[in-house]
């Protein structure tokens, strides 16, 4: 047998050295051109570091070098040989001789770039065989402590780690390519009915303030319990997934042209009851109805079509409960991979699960987390968060950024923080005494001017203004809608 294994300490399987993809060549070419030029070191820096080296006498090396030309003094043969004179693995490759040879070797230095990235995918794959070792050897052992599901999100968690090293095109970049994307992103809206940069949310007084849902940003919808945050998400999801339209783009690649493909993680309520609610809100039944199967048969056949127009709509929904951010993330890469995804919506922030135990640090991970996400698939990441008790302490009892619960992090790492508040809900609840005539006559005018009426409070926007969006609410139904004007009123352009 040419081929030995062996397990190393953290139990994966390591093939013979003989056998594991390398290039001693490539490695000693790289080193000689750094030594005889230390003006190549910039440009291989940022593709590989010493622990992409196959020979560790060579990651020392580099090592030492690197560490000298950050400081801006000269990494020769004669200044290296100082630090590595004592170095038992040089001594054998023939002490600081060898280093002399290395650069007398060098070639050229106009190939450095490629040498550098050869060596960087030799020890990716040298990755790649170990990770795969120590899946088997992982999958191989039965232990209690770790099921099969877990050893499959870990898996991919280290895989994309993996495939995120070396982007070497990240860092800078020239203000013209920034100004080219931005011009890029200003046309596309301007192309676009109602002029939106980001996703439609099917609601157009949102719509208006926030310019859509733009990619990579984190937006956080916040209110107390009963507020109608679910809703209002629910709302937005079921309206994205029904505009979804498929199209090429002007630079030849295919997408979302208009609405986009939606996930989903619903971490209070089951994917049944989720569905329930936008069944309410498509086929106008109420929901308290739909739960007790209380329809006549008219209502019974808007539902079942209303049924049939969702199966057609690109809405994902996972309802795993407390789900650990990194397997929220895993998740939402897998659904972008499978299906795409435009826009993702969690719900709750709250609910999510880090690995800290204390609970400040862990909401900061999290928010961390979902804005990372949000940056890296490239889409709006919409996140409920529920505000504390002091809300009710106040008489104005409209929320605030203060008020977010563990609001440090949370505040900080979102673009937008928004607020539903309907006034109608406290109202509702400070009905008088029918004795009180008069006061009782002010209340039922105050629930009157009220009734049906949502404010959604945009208390921080990074890429635009903040204020109030009013909007109609259908309790019966959960459904958010646009506000009409008093002057649309009998007019012919009403928005509903």
């Amino acid at each position: 047998m040419n081929e030995i294994t062996s397990f190393n300490a953290t139990g994966a399987e390591v093939q013979d050295a003989e056998t594991m993809p390398h290039s001693i060549e490539a490695e000693q070419q790289l080193l000689g051109a750094i030594l005889t030029n230390n003006d190549v070191y910039d440009r291989v820096a940022s593709i590989i570091g010493p622990q992409h080296f196959y020979d560790p006498v060579h990651a020392r090396i580099y090592d030492v070098a690197a560490a000298r030309i950050a400081k801006n003094n000269l990494a020769s043969p004669v200044t290296l040989k100082a630090f590595l004179e004592e170095d038992e693995g040089l001594k054998e490759l023939g002490g600081p001789a060898y280093l002399t040879r290395l650069a007398g070797a060098a070639i050229s230095s106009f190939a450095v770039r490629d040498y550098a990235q050869m060596i960087y995918d030799m020890a990716i794959r040298r990755e790649l065989i170990g990770l795969g070792h120590e899946i088997a050897g992982k999958a191989a052992r039965l232990d209690v402590e770790s099921e099969p599901k877990d050893q499959i999100v870990e898996a991919e968690q280290k895989l994309y780690t993996l495939a995120e090293q070396g982007q070497t095109e990240s860092g800078f970049q020239s203000f013209l390519k920034a100004v080219t994307d931005a011009v890029n992103v200003a046309n596309a809206a301007y192309q676009r009915d109602g002029g939106l940069a980001g996703v439609s949310t099917g609601l157009a007084d949102m719509d208006a303030k926030l310019g859509g849902l733009h990619k990579s940003d984190l937006l956080i919808l916040a209110g107390r319990p009963s507020m109608g945050k679910t809703s209002l998400a629910t709302n937005i999801a079921f309206n994205i997934a029904k505009a979804y339209k498929r199209g090429t783009f002007p630079d030849g690649t295919e997408g979302a042209v208009n609405g986009g493909v939606v996930g989903f993680f619903s971490l209070e309520m089951s994917a049944e009851q989720l569905a329930s609610r936008i069944l309410a809100e498509a086929s106008e039944i109420s929901s308290h109805k739909i739960r007790q199967g209380d329809m006549d048969e008219g209502e019974f056949r808007r539902f079942v079509d209303a049924a049939k127009t969702l199966e057609s709509c690109p809405l994902f929904i996972d309802d795993t409960a407390a789900i650990p951010i990194a397997q929220l993330a895993a998740r939402a890469r897998r659904l972008k991979r499978t299906h795409g995804l435009d826009v993702l919506i969690v719900d709750y922030l709250q609910l999510v699960r880090g690995t800290s135990d204390n609970r400040v640090q862990e909401i900061g991970e999290i928010s961390m987390g979902l804005k990372a996400i949000a940056k890296e698939l490239e889409i709006p990441v919409i996140a409920l968060s529920q505000l504390s008790r002091q809300v009710e302490s106040r008489d104005d009892k409209r929320p605030q950024l203060s008020d977010l619960r563990e609001s440090g992090s949370i505040e900080q790492d979102a673009d937008v923080v928004m607020f539903v508040f309907r006034e109608e809900y406290y109202v509702e609840r400070e009905k008088p005494s029918e004795e009180k005539l008069e006061e009782t006559a002010e209340w039922q005018e105050r629930m009157a001017r009220l009734h049906g009426k949502a404010e959604v409070i945009v208390g921080k926007q990074r890429h635009g203004p903040i204020g109030t969006v009013e909007l109609s609410f259908e309790a019966q139904y959960t459904r958010f809608g646009n506000l009409v004007k008093p002057w649309q009123q009998g007019g012919g352009d009403q928005e509903f």
